[in-house]
């Protein structure tokens, strides 16, 4: 893996975001020249203040809805990693318009930009960014990539993330089913670690700044809903080796942790780790979104297929998760 990003031009769409700075470092280290385009519409200048002076980084503020700024950087590049999306409950919640033309109108243009290359005899890999929102309201305990995806009603907001990210899937598959464009299509499930904000309903930032402040720590409903925590680290080095992988091209992987936890047990845990007394309070999914947000209560991923193409093997348990976002993010809390 060292060497086999050496002196490739990679392309980090959403470069400014919580994860794209962190992809784009350990790309950095692995001897990538790295170009990030962000609009910063979630991501921000200060998750990669530490890069923009690297003269192997290209920093370009614009979006991918711009099809001649798309043309231009593809034209320019050797792998892609598209991370640009709308992001948060709370975002989505808001603005369901904006969800769906932000999460699907970019990958269409990029998609057929490499589309085009790839029939010219240039294939550029893509890594398509996608959610486990897209599975919706699966009650299997476990889902894994073949289940089918169940949403609730068009007149709740919240499912217009995970239908919009399905579309993103359906034409990344479809250019690879068409043409063999070479796409890889990876559902994250809670990534987590420094830098991430709890601006647009992060759950775990938000418990770390409560925690690190002696506020009270807002947990939504009753708490037991089950999420599995992922750190970013582990998830960059994932998408890296799966971009390499010849197996993986045309498939769609589940990526993330697959230990389950309430959200009330890691309320908890975040209050003893940051060594302070806070407070759980509960709160109603009516007064945290609106009247009509649809929760969903189990949210587990099958890595079945991730650890048998990869040999996947999470280097952070939820702990070390914690206590890496804890240092991060003392220093800014205090």
């Amino acid at each position: 893996m060292s060497s086999t990003f050496q002196a490739k031009r990679v392309l980090i769409t959403g470069g400014a975001g919580f994860i794209g700075s962190h992809l784009a470092e350990y790309l950095l280290a692995r001897g990538a020249m790295v170009t990030l385009v962000d609009d910063l519409s979630t991501g921000s200048m200060d998750n990669i203040s530490g890069l923009i002076s690297n003269p192997k980084v290209r920093w370009v503020p614009g979006t991918v809805s711009d099809r001649r700024l798309v043309a231009e950087l593809v034209s320019q590049t050797d792998v892609v990693f598209h991370l640009a999306a709308a992001v948060g409950v709370a975002l989505i919640a808001k603005q369901p318009i904006q969800t769906i033309e932000r999460n699907v109108e970019p990958t269409q243009f990029l998609l057929a930009e490499l589309s085009r290359h790839h029939e010219l005899g240039r294939s550029i890999p893509v890594f398509i960014a996608s959610t486990s929102e897209v599975y919706g309201k699966n009650p299997k305990p476990f889902w894994c990539e073949e289940d089918d995806l169940v949403y609730g009603s068009t007149a709740k907001a919240r499912w217009s993330y995970g239908v919009s990210k399905a579309i993103d899937e359906f034409l990344a598959l479809g250019h690879y089913r068409a043409s063999r464009l070479p796409a890889v299509v990876g559902r994250f499930f809670n990534v987590v670690g420094p830098r991430q904000t709890g601006a647009y309903g992060m759950v775990l930032p938000r418990f770390v700044h409560a925690g690190l402040t002696g506020k009270p720590l807002l947990v939504h409903d009753d708490g037991q809903q089950i999420r599995c925590f992922s750190h970013v680290l582990d998830v960059v080095e994932a998408i890296c080796q799966l971009m390499v992988t010849e197996s993986a091209a045309g498939r769609v992987f589940n990526i993330g942790a697959d230990r389950p936890v309430s959200i009330l047990e890691l309320a908890q845990m975040v209050i003893g780790r940051t060594g302070n007394k806070s407070a759980v309070e509960f709160q109603s999914y009516r007064a945290a979104y609106d009247d009509d947000f649809e929760d969903i209560r189990r949210r587990v991923p099958d890595l079945s297929r991730l650890k048998s193409t990869i040999n996947y093997a999470p280097k952070f348990d939820l702990e070390d998760i914690i206590d890496d976002v804890v240092r991060w993010a003392r220093p800014v809390s205090i």
